[in-house]
């Protein structure tokens, strides 16, 4: 009787990897169940779910062409009632924080810092600073992303 996909056999684990483990089939061959095939929950670590020399019941998913096989475990079993989550995942609908019913928030510039009792000439003396502490940055910045002029000669 050869193997064909949706069969369900019963196999033997001959070797547990981190991504899967080996089961030994009928007429000698041997497929792999994929650790997202072994169950429906979370599996962390295979050796704490399957161990070599288990007998396990398998369904197989498909056959390749170089003679792959592809196994699951989980699809042998009923699927869980989707409504639940064993471990972690959603939280049940009750405990959703409520929307808010307030106004966005909107970006609002900072207020002005007292200017005192400040002249004139204060006041461009301080703007004219700010300005070229600017302008110093901004030039810092592009000549940083450009590498800039000094560093292209030889």
């Amino acid at each position: 009787m050869a193997l064909q996909v949706g069969d369900i056999v019963e196999g033997k684990v001959t070797g547990i990897k981190p991504f899967g483990a080996f089961v030994s089939l009928p007429e000698g061959k041997t497929g792999l169940v994929h650790i997202s095939e072994v169950s429906y929950e979370f599996v962390q670590d295979l050796s704490a779910v399957l161990e070599d020399g288990q007998t396990v019941s398998v369904k197989v998913l498909s056959i390749a062409p170089d003679g792959k096989i592809a196994l699951s475990i989980k699809r042998t079993q009923p699927a869980p009632e989707r409504g639940t989550r064993p471990q972690g995942g959603a939280r049940p609908a009750q405990q959703h924080r409520p929307k808010r019913e307030e106004k966005p928030r909107v970006w609002q510039p900072k207020p002005a810092a007292p200017q005192g009792e400040m002249s004139f000439e204060d006041m461009m003396a301080r703007y004219k600073s700010r300005s070229e502490e600017k302008i110093a940055d901004l030039k810092r910045v592009t000549e940083n992303h450009r590498g800039g002029y000094s560093r292209r000669r030889g």
